[in-house]
């Protein structure tokens, strides 16, 4: 039997499990936490503590089709001008209750489109941004860049707003692709956001790339990496697309029957992972790839990868909140989330009030999970002596292990000193991860108490 059969018994092309980014997973959040919880949460962080910021801009100028964010088109500024006065409301009632001395380590502007803004928009929201708070010194600041929808003069307002990493969105190059996935984006045209914005000065550059896309092949694959590598991006995310017509009804639009198959899905993640081996890329967890000496791969290799709602990360601050719509916001308490609905959100802020409408108080227990799920999802092994620092039971933790081990035989490893998947069982981590996810197996009936 070949690794790929052997795998494949285990559920490698039939298991639907979360992305891991975090734990509990968004679909286990409630109405019992609120709005209250979220202030109360902002006032324990500790004065000059160090935190992250995400902000998010909901708009888009096309719905590409194969997205499932939580995004609405527009081709006006009017909806989107009314969103930031909402915005600038929701970070001054934030600078009213943060703890003083607060300082940003990582600030994110994700979407949707951030790029829509104008040069005008950028100043704006950004000088509201640091109202809040600065920037620390070695801090980051990221924008979700959509090369369709950027210029100089927008380049160059978030370059003066303090802008240090651009993420660009790939996808595929191939036309047939674009086509079918609703997203027109040439190779001239990337390549040419790319070059003004390593031109205005940016230092690092992200870029996505999507597997498992309606008329994908390994020769398509390809020729989408090579083109891709020609640009030179200092760090890559491979990410798996996810056919959900059921929750994102525009992937309606999409030809099922153009999909790959879940055989061929694995044959093009590993086409495409071995080109960027070939050019020097360093393979970070499941699905990120960076070049060496990039942070991300200083952190794995001195394990201080994290995961959080953009993937992977070398941001070791214990807070994230998250303004915008629909934004998840994560505590050492748990988690918070914003009302989804923009209209829902921004009635809220109007109201004066936080539009947090779910999220989860996390137990000891959530706590032990999350770290070796991280664990697994970072590193592929789970250290016993960390865990009991955490407070973990020994025995409680082989028992785990074993469990879990048992499940995928031949492929991981239980031993005294900790959990551990092999490199042949890889591409089976997100399930194995699984196997820790204690909501899971209370839904399949076992125990999981600590």
């Amino acid at each position: 039997m070949s690794n790929t059969e052997h795998l494949a018994t285990m559920g490698l092309f039939d298991a639907k499990v979360p992305r891991y980014t975090s734990y509990p997973t968004a679909p286990q959040f409630t109405g019992n936490v609120n709005g209250g919880t979220h202030c109360d949460w902002i006032k324990a962080i500790p004065e000059g503590a160090e935190i992250s910021l995400y902000v998010h801009i909901p708009f888009c100028r096309r719905l590409c089709w194969f997205c499932a964010c939580r995004t609405q088109g527009t081709q006006t500024d009017a909806p989107v001008i009314a969103y930031l006065e909402v915005l600038k409301a929701e970070l001054a009632h934030l600078a009213e209750i943060l703890p003083a001395g607060v300082r940003l380590s990582r600030l994110h502007w994700g979407g949707g489109t951030p790029t829509l803004l104008s040069p005008v928009m950028i100043r704006d929201l950004a000088r509201s941004i640091f109202a809040v708070a600065p920037l620390a010194g070695y801090g980051e600041f990221s924008v979700e860049i959509d090369p369709n929808e950027i210029d100089g003069f927008r380049i160059a307002a978030l370059m003066a707003a303090g802008m240090t990493r651009a993420s660009v969105g790939v996808q595929d190059f191939d036309p047939t692709i674009q086509a079918a996935i609703g997203r027109s984006q040439s190779y001239e045209v990337t390549r040419d956001a790319i070059t003004l914005l390593r031109t205005a000065g940016v230092a690092s550059l992200n870029a996505d790339i999507l597997y498992g896309l309606p008329h994908q092949t390994r020769a398509r694959m390809t020729e989408s990496v090579q083109r891709l590598l020609s640009l030179g991006p200092d760090r890559v995310a491979l990410y798996g697309y996810a056919h959900v017509p059921w929750m994102a009804k525009r992937q309606q639009l999409i030809p099922t029957s153009a999909l790959p198959t879940p055989e061929e899905r694995l044959n093009l993640f590993e086409t495409a992972r071995r080109l960027f081996l070939w050019d020097g890329y360093a393979e970070i967890g499941i699905d990120h790839f960076a070049m060496k000496g990039d942070g991300l791969e200083i952190a794995q290799r001195t394990g201080r990868l994290r995961r959080n709602f953009q993937g992977y990360t070398d941001d070791a601050a214990e807070h994230l909140i998250g303004v915008g719509a629909s934004a998840i916001s994560r505590f050492p308490q748990g988690y918070t989330q914003n009302a989804a609905a923009t209209a829902a959100h921004m009635a809220a802020i109007r109201e004066g009030r936080f539009s947090t409408s779910r999220g989860h108080a996390l137990s000891r227990e959530d706590r032990l999970r999350a770290a070796m799920i991280e664990a697994v999802m970072c590193d592929f092994r789970i250290d016993m002596e960390k865990m009991k620092a955490l407070g973990a039971d020994p025995a409680w933790l082989r028992a785990e292990f074993k469990s879990v081990a048992s499940r995928f035989p031949g492929v991981t490893l239980a031993r005294d000193e900790g959990f551990e998947i092999l490199p042949e069982g890889r591409p089976l981590t997100r399930m194995i991860a699984h196997g820790f996810d204690a909501y899971e197996l209370a839904r399949a009936g076992h125990s999981s108490a600590v």
